[in-house]
């Protein structure tokens, strides 16, 4: 499609039956190989506890992948800051910006959740996108909303906040710890009391900083008034994408990075020659996903044949689970996922799109982003 260009997100998956080395060898492999489809950067997701994801911390995933590969923008998609300070974020991208300038995107998230007892933030205003029965007017699936109110105060969440954080250390408010993370790599950042502090590498860095959020909240508040770029997720919450991709753009001011919006939207695809190959090769992730949603943490990749012996004993409420990310899952031909995130490109105006593609078989896997770069750069 003239002018969108596609991207990667890689979470790292550790299919069954494999480890974390030959995932991590896998990544750098599927790198070095969309780098030669041509796709323009190429993402790593931040996730913790999970038996499935080796991507535990992006910066020394994209370190070993910018050794790799030459022309990809490398990034985090995103670092989740509600476990770590702002200099230590600018420092580990300065360092790897030292040897590798011009090509790092440093993605911002919050870090996964809120603490029990904390209230929910307020809704956002209804989109000016009609969705009728489940549909835009040109056709995208946006489905009934998810709610992760049930893992809130999980014993596996509080784990993870346990784990992740330093006896009785209060995360930094989330717009407050971004500006520190401008303002540390502008070179102007000043205490309090006016002492200022300069991050040596990391000032001056030749970084894109990128929000990432799946709401019209406050991760798009903040990716629009400091004018930065952001990237909505359709693959982790298709209901909310349009309200996020509307809220970026309704905050959005000017700045010295942008003087418009410009907005990624993320989703999950699977391609093969014919349809029922594809179908085949996605079974798995719908036990993928419950797993995640069960507080269980993400499960290594299953074969199709593990994966349906999983789904056979399924309730009614396993299925319902998952299905908001099962049904928006584009899964087909080439000529069928091209037109299907044609429609999502329309419907959110997206100027770029970010493909994460899970299949138990690395070479699936590769053989999918090749077969859609083919027939993108068709049209």
């Amino acid at each position: 499609m003239p002018g969108i260009p596609l991207g990667v997100l890689d979470l790292v998956p550790i299919p069954s039956g494999a480890t974390a080395a030959e995932a991590l060898r896998n990544t750098i492999d599927l790198a070095r190989q969309t780098e030669r489809f041509g796709y323009a950067r190429y993402w790593f997701a931040e996730h913790h506890l999970n038996p499935g994801v080796a991507g535990a911390s992006p910066a020394v995933v994209l370190a070993l992948t910018a050794a790799a590969t030459s022309t990809l923008r490398i990034g985090s998609g995103a670092v989740q800051l509600g476990h770590r300070t702002a200099l230590s974020t600018v420092e580990e991208f300065g360092l790897i910006d030292a040897l590798h300038p011009g090509r790092l995107d440093l993605g911002l998230g919050r870090s996964g959740g809120r603490p029990s007892g904390q209230p929910a933030p307020a809704s956002p205003p209804p989109t000016t996108t009609p969705v009728v029965d489940g549909r835009t007017p040109n056709g995208l699936r946006i489905p009934a909303r998810f709610s992760f109110e049930h893992l809130i105060g999980t014993p596996r969440f509080r784990l993870q906040q346990q784990l992740l954080h330093q006896p009785g250390a209060r995360p930094q408010d989330y717009g407050e710890q971004v500006d520190d993370i401008l303002a540390l790599l502008r070179g102007d950042y000043r205490a309090a009391d006016g002492t200022e502090a300069h991050a040596v590498p990391g000032e001056g860095a030749d970084l894109e900083v990128w929000i990432l959020g799946s709401s019209g909240g406050e991760s798009a508040d903040v990716a629009g008034r400091n004018g930065l770029r952001f990237a909505a997720n359709y693959h982790v919450s298709p209901a909310t994408v349009l309200e996020a991709a509307e809220g970026y753009r309704a905050a959005f001011q000017p700045s010295d990075h942008l003087d418009k919006p410009y907005v990624s939207v993320s989703a999950d695809v699977v391609v093969a020659e014919d349809a029922e190959t594809a179908r085949e090769l996605a079974t798995g992730y719908g036990p993928w996903v419950r797993s995640i949603r069960t507080a269980e943490g993400a499960i290594p990749f299953p074969t199709p044949d593990e994966a349906r012996a999983h789904v056979r004993t399924w309730t009614e409420e396993d299925h319902a689970l998952v299905a908001d990310r099962v049904d928006t899952q584009f899964v087909g031909t080439p000529g069928q996922v091209a037109d299907q995130l044609e429609q999502l490109q329309q419907a959110t105006g997206a100027d770029e799109l970010i493909i994460t593609t899970l299949t138990h078989d690395h070479a699936d896997r590769v053989r999918s982003y090749r077969l859609l770069a083919e027939e993108w750069s068709r049209r």
